[in-house]
Formats: structure tokens, C-alpha cells, sequence
């Protein structure tokens, strides 16, 4: 396993329980930000019907509108005058709201109505009506150009998001979880070989300890036929016994 495939850490008990609780982590993090990209996958869908929708909806209006001007040229003549006297203010104004999409913010535009003008006796032949006519229309469609202006905001602050997001997932899917994943796995094989070279070891301990006291009891053998009196293994006093020690006073 190369170096740069998994995570650089020191092998050992502790490091494989920080590797578990990271990936536990990781797992849990991808399953969230999976449902959130499901979440902002389908409320960006419902947007881009409505977007096609109103633009289908906003062809008929502009239509309806182009033809009422028509109507209003044709009755009342030249209405610039007109237009310039009544109108001193915006009377369609918006405000600003906000919604939230799984932690993500969307700007919506509201537009409301300020103020009224009448033009009931503008011009000859019902020219006022006619101007009646032409301004809720086009005020029609003024509100259809904010509904759409406000889904193709949305629209394009979701496709942003949206794109980070499974980002991030694949990131998470495909980089992060599978380094962890081989690092949780070269820990475990280095403690493995620890414990295996520890095995090895604690066996040759013995196997040197075994071989020492074929030697010492050979020894003690060969003082006893050279007429030593030398005790048994089993028999030699081990110095850190305190066992019969008389309690000494000072």
C-alpha cells in the first residue's frame, strides 16, 4: 500500500480507534449531504417546471398586453402626455423574502401594489377603459417578469449549490471514506506484525531461559558427582521471598 493512499499516522490502538470514530463521521456526513442534494434535487426540478411554465404563461400575457397598446393607439392616439401626467411613483413596487432549502437560502421577490391612477376620461370612444385595460396587462405581466426573475434567481442559486454539494458527496465517497478505509486497514496489519514480532520474541525468552537451566542443572549435576552438596532447582531460595524472615529492631 503506497504512502499517499491512506492517512500518515502512527500505527497503534489509539489511532485505530481515531480512524473508526473519523469514518463513523465521514459515513454519517455523506448520508447527510446525500439527502441534502436529493432535497435541493427536487425542489430544483419543481422550479424549472415552474420556469417553464410562467415563461409559456408570460408569452400570452405579452401578446394580450402588445395588443391592448394597439387598442390604445388606435382610440386615444398618442399617450405619452397622458402617461407622463399620471404617472409621478412606481406603483408596482417589490420586497425581498427569504426561503431556506435544507440550509440553503433562496431569494424570492414579492411584488405589491402602491398607489392607483384612473383614466377613465382620457381620450374619445372609452379611451380611458382602453388605458384601464392596457395597464392591468402589462401589470400582469410586470408581476409574471418577477415571479420568473425570482424562480431564475432560485434556479441558479440551487444549480450552484447543487454542484458543490455533489461535490463534496463524491469527494466524500470516493476519496475520503476509501482513505480511511485503507488506513484503518495498514494499522491493523502493523499491529498485527507487532503482536506477531512480540510472539516471536516472548518465545525466544523462553526458549533461551529453557536453555539456561539445562545449563545450570548440568552444572549443579557435575558438582554433585565431584561431591558438592548443591540443592536441587526446586530447592534454591529465591532471595525476594520474605517468607520465616525474623523482624529485625533497631
Amino acid at each position: 500500500m503506497a504512502a499517499k493512499d491512506r492517512l500518515p499516522i502512527f500505527p497503534s490502538r489509539g489511532a485505530q480507534t481515531l480512524m473508526k470514530s473519523r469514518l463513523a463521521g465521514a459515513t454519517k456526513g455523506h448520508g447527510l449531504l446525500k439527502k441534502k442534494a436529493d432535497a435541493l434535487q427536487m425542489r430544483f426540478r419543481l422550479i424549472l417546471g415552474k420556469i417553464i411554465e410562467t415563461k409559456m404563461l408570460m408569452g400570452q400575457v405579452m401578446k394580450e398586453a402588445a395588443f391592448s397598446l394597439a387598442e390604445v393607439k388606435f382610440t386615444t392616439g398618442d399617450i405619452n402626455q397622458i402617461v407622463l401626467q399620471n404617472v409621478t411613483k412606481a406603483q408596482i413596487k417589490i420586497r425581498t423574502k427569504k426561503d431556506n432549502v435544507a440550509g440553503v437560502t433562496l431569494p424570492l421577490f414579492e411584488p405589491y401594489q402602491d398607489g392607483v391612477d384612473t383614466y377613465e376620461l382620457a381620450g374619445l370612444a372609452r379611451g380611458g377603459q382602453q388605458l384601464a385595460k392596457l395597464k392591468k396587462n402589462y401589470q400582469s405581466a410586470v408581476r409574471l417578469l418577477v415571479e420568473l426573475a425570482s424562480l431564475q434567481t432560485s434556479f441558479v442559486t440551487l444549480d450552484d449549490v447543487i454542484k458543490v454539494t455533489n461535490r463534496r458527496v463524491n469527494a466524500i465517497e470516493h476519496v475520503i471514506i476509501p482513505r480511511i478505509n485503507r488506513t484503518i486497514e495498514y494499522i491493523i496489519s502493523e499491529l498485527d506484525e507487532l503482536e506477531r514480532e512480540e510472539f516471536y520474541r516472548l518465545k525466544k525468552i523462553q526458549d533461551k531461559k529453557r536453555e539456561a537451566r539445562k545449563c545450570a542443572d548440568r552444572k549443579r549435576e557435575e558438582l554433585r558427582r565431584q561431591g558438592y552438596n548443591v540443592p536441587s532447582s526446586e530447592q534454591a531460595q529465591n532471595i525476594l521471598e520474605n517468607e520465616g524472615d525474623e523482624d529485625l529492631l533497631f
